[in-house]
């Protein structure tokens, strides 16, 4: 595997492999590898050629109060976890590289990024529309992989790749879980040992309601108090929301008759976690 930092090295290795029609996988991070991620890349090195693994910490879809400065990070780490899941590219750039002086210039996407994270986010998803536009600029990638995990992420990188034409499939692959149930994620480093025994009440909430919905639950505040009732029951647990969404247009239903998204974020401590679950008919 090879560690790249610029764009135009990045993208003369790039050329000879789009000359000789062999396909290119991207799998955009923002580094501190862990399972989760592997799963992405693993995914993405049995459909493609080859695969380039980007780590890089997004400034602008970080609130001035949120944790870009101590978002964790471990380049050695990072080239271990890639090379051996079978990336074939880890790039990562330097800010200036991504960002030169005086950037200006914004992707955005509607009503998606409105609702959920949005609310308490606001900038949040402009940032990631707009590193995810300029990575697909750069690599040209075939297929894109991102985590159901951030299961709005995915459905707003759809929406934008639908509508402006980029000639990239998107791929959304499972949440990946630790034994006890705690969705991956790279956050969870911040946990104090309480906390982390305290955040296993996310997925067991989800849980709880995914049993209410194969025994035939369809009503979304039900579902929805099932899941509170739990996330209550932990001291440590401060609930933003608890929503049941169209997977498409992430707008609130009030029973569950199609494919649906339960989503939940909730604050373990100081740490913010999100999770979700995904029904399909």
């Amino acid at each position: 595997m090879q560690t790249i930092t610029k764009i135009a090295e990045l993208q003369e290795k790039l050329n000879s492999w789009h000359k000789k029609g062999e396909s290119i996988a991207l799998v955009p991070t923002m580094g501190y590898l862990h399972e989760g991620h592997q799963s992405l890349i693993r995914k993405a090195y049995e459909q493609n050629d080859h695969v380039v693994v980007s780590v890089f910490v997004n400034p602008t879809q970080f609130a001035p109060e949120e944790d870009l400065e101590k978002y964790p990070r471990d380049l050695r780490h990072d080239q271990l976890k890639a090379e051996t899941a079978g990336a074939n590219i880890l790039f990562t750039p330097s800010v200036t590289e991504l960002y030169p002086m005086n950037f200006n210039s914004y992707v955005k996407v509607g009503d998606v990024t409105e609702v959920l994270e949005g609310l308490t986010r606001p900038i949040h998803f402009q940032g990631v529309t707009t590193i995810v536009t300029k990575l697909l600029h750069i690599v040209q990638p075939q297929m894109i992989y991102f985590g159901q995990k951030d299961a709005q992420q995915l459905v707003v990188i759809k929406k934008m790749v639908r509508e402006l034409n980029f000639s990239v499939k998107v791929i959304g692959c499972p949440i990946i879980r630790e034994e006890d149930g705690l969705a991956k994620s790279s956050r969870n480093i911040y946990l104090s040992p309480s906390e982390r025994q305290a955040a296993v009440s996310l997925s067991q909430s989800l849980k709880l309601a995914k049993a209410a919905l194969i025994n035939g639950q369809r009503t979304s505040h039900k579902l929805i108090k099932i899941i509170v009732q739990r996330l209550e029951a932990e001291p440590l647990a401060e609930i933003d929301y608890v929503k049941v969404v169209d997977t498409q247009t992430l707008k609130a239903i009030d029973r569950i008759d199609q494919t649906a998204l339960i989503l939940l974020a909730v604050k373990i401590g100081k740490t913010r976690l999100i999770d979700n679950l995904l029904y399909q008919k």
